[in-house]
């Protein structure tokens, strides 16, 4: 069977029964945290992989994955992900129900690359731009990039707005080239 509809299974139905229980949000953190703690701990995957290791600790290490305390809910679901013999896919388990949750909730990822630190209200003023013009909820990333020299590039859905001052003189030298 195919991973992804294996992990898309499982995480519409860690939804569902996060909705009924009014957790969506708490297991949303949760699996963002276990979608990061996979990204940053390779040997994680290789460590639960492993037909050696007993389920015990397999399911100990999901939980520690998931935060400090990870919900009843997410105990449960490691719980039967594991009694199925799935533990190999529950990264992708993760990232499967952030994504339909992203959906469910109508939330967009955003992004906005600046040369230097921007205040909070000029990146509150950004993500309310972005709210207004998506009617969604925005989750937003800001990153310092030194190398645009100045303006910003604004980033989210699949749009992406790039006011640079690297980009204007980009353009500017490409024009006096032709």
């Amino acid at each position: 069977m195919d991973i992804g509809v294996i992990s898309v299974r499982y995480a519409r139905a860690l939804l569902k029964s996060a909705t009924d229980q009014k957790l969506e949000d708490t297991v949303y953190q949760e699996m963002m945290t276990v979608a990061k703690s996979y990204l940053e701990v390779p040997q994680l995957r290789q460590t639960i992989d492993n037909p050696m290791l007993s389920k015990d600790k397999k399911q100990t290490l999901l939980q520690t994955a998931a935060g400090e305390k990870p919900s009843a809910l997410t105990k449960s679901f490691i719980q039967l992900v594991l009694k199925e013999d799935r533990e190999n896919v529950i990264q992708f388990m993760a990232n499967s129900y952030i994504t339909l949750y992203r959906k469910q909730k109508n939330v967009i990822r955003g992004k906005l690359t600046t040369a230097a630190r921007v205040s909070a209200q000029t990146e509150q003023k950004m993500r309310q731009m972005v709210e207004s013009k998506t009617n969604g909820t925005v989750e937003f990333e800001t990153e310092v990039n030194p190398d645009i020299i100045g303006g910003f590039i604004l980033e989210y859905d699949t749009y992406r707005m790039d006011a640079s001052v690297k980009t204007r003189l980009n353009n500017i030298l490409n024009t006096l080239k032709k």
